[in-house]
C-alpha cells in the first residue's frame, strides 16, 4: 500500500509552451513499474487552455468544479460542467480548458506508452477559442 498524502507533491504552474493562460497543475500520481497511469489535477482561470495534443493511449478527464470547454480537431467546442466525464481515444488530437468567464478543474487521467503520456502541438489560437461562445 502507499499512501500519497496532501501537500507532499508541490504545485506547479504549467509550461507556457504546452498552455495559454494561467493554469496550476497539483500532480495526483505517476506512472512506476506496476503502473501505467498517472493523473493530475489541473486548475484552468478563465479563458485558459491546453495547446491542442494527443495522447498514446488516451485520456479521462473528471470536472470537479467550474465551466469548461472541450474540443476534438474536427468537432464542436461542447461544455463540461461538475461530474462530467470526458473520454478522448488514443491518438485524438484535443484540447480542453476554462469557459470564457468561469474557471474550471478537472483530474486529468492518462496511461503511459512506451514512457509517453502526451504530445504537444500547436497552441489553439484566440480565433479557434472565440468559436466556442
Amino acid at each position: 500500500m502507499e499512501i500519497i498524502r496532501l501537500g507532499s507533491q508541490p504545485s506547479a504552474k504549467a509550461p507556457e509552451d504546452w498552455f495559454t493562460g494561467s493554469v496550476r497543475i497539483d500532480p495526483l500520481f505517476q506512472p512506476n513499474e506496476h503502473r501505467r497511469a498517472a493523473a493530475a489535477l489541473v486548475t484552468f482561470e478563465p479563458a485558459a487552455r491546453t495547446a491542442w495534443h494527443t495522447h498514446p493511449l488516451g485520456q479521462t478527464l473528471i470536472v470537479v468544479s467550474g465551466v469548461g470547454w472541450v474540443q476534438k480537431e474536427g468537432g464542436p467546442v461542447e461544455e463540461i460542467h461538475p461530474g462530467d466525464v470526458v473520454w478522448f481515444a488514443p491518438n485524438e488530437k484535443h484540447w480542453h480548458g476554462a469557459s470564457a468567464t468561469v474557471a474550471m478543474s478537472h483530474i486529468a487521467t492518462q496511461e503511459q506508452l512506451n514512457g509517453k503520456v502526451v504530445d504537444w502541438m500547436e497552441p489553439v489560437t484566440a480565433a479557434q477559442y472565440a468559436r466556442a461562445f
